[in-house]
């Protein structure tokens, strides 16, 4: 080959991955920011901070570009992330998805994954692993930390799935999604119009919540969701 052509091919500009991030705090969106558009092989093409912001600028960004990574918080005002990876999985299947979270993994990593996330990463260690993450699932691998992906492992060679100690952990993701906002101490009508759902199905929820839980009374829900939200954060 000659080497004028040599030159072109090693000079020629790398093609850019386009990320995505949703979370609502915007100093935390722009510090992510910052550290993904340092590298040569991805930059951030758009933000949002809630759910239906996300899909906006994905609509927005699919108009000059394609995104090809949503980070995606697991809190988020209005729809949870949760709910956002399962839109975004159906909607934009094409779409990657890791979930960066201050939420214990071991009781949400495998929702996100159910969900259609391709990765799960906490918050605390975001600075140090998020670059990495991107690069695991841009090339079409999981990603999951050390822990995580042992504690997955060992229950695949044990052909069996281990009881939870945590009562939490037999929640339905909406369930838990209401058990969040008692925690921060939303009633009944301001939870439903948080999640877009009627008074009478979040009523349904704490009635389950109560039963699942093993709790007596509303006072005792309340009290529980507020000790777990605190455990959480």
């Amino acid at each position: 080959m000659p080497l004028a052509d040599r030159h072109q091919i090693s000079t020629a500009p790398r093609k850019k991955s386009n990320v995505l991030i949703v979370d609502d705090h915007p100093i935390v969106r722009q510090g992510i920011a910052q550290l993904i558009n340092r590298e040569d092989d991805m930059r951030v093409c758009c933000e949002a901070g809630d759910a239906d912001q996300a899909l906006e600028e994905i609509a927005k960004c699919d108009s000059c570009c394609n995104t090809d990574i949503a980070l995606v918080d697991m809190s988020l005002p209005g729809i949870s992330g949760l709910e956002l990876v399962k839109t975004l999985r159906s909607r934009f299947p094409e779409i990657q998805i890791l979930v960066i979270s201050t939420h214990d993994e071991s009781l949400y990593a495998e929702r996100a994954l159910r969900a259609g996330a391709k990765g799960y990463i906490m918050k605390q260690e975001a600075t140090a692993k998020v670059l990495i993450a991107i690069r695991h699932i841009l090339s079409g691998e999981v990603y999951l930390s050390e822990k995580m992906r042992s504690k997955i492992l060992q229950r695949i060679i044990d052909n069996r799935f281990e009881t939870p100690s945590s009562p939490v952990s037999h929640l339905s993701d909406k369930e838990i999604d209401v058990l969040r906002l008692i925690g921060k101490g939303l009633r009944t009508s301001e939870i439903a119009a948080e999640l877009s759902r009627s008074v009478k199905t979040v009523e349904a929820h704490r009635a389950n919540l109560k039963e699942k839980l093993g709790l007596k009374n509303a006072t005792e829900l309340v009290r529980f969701a507020v000790q777990w939200v605190e455990s959480e954060s």
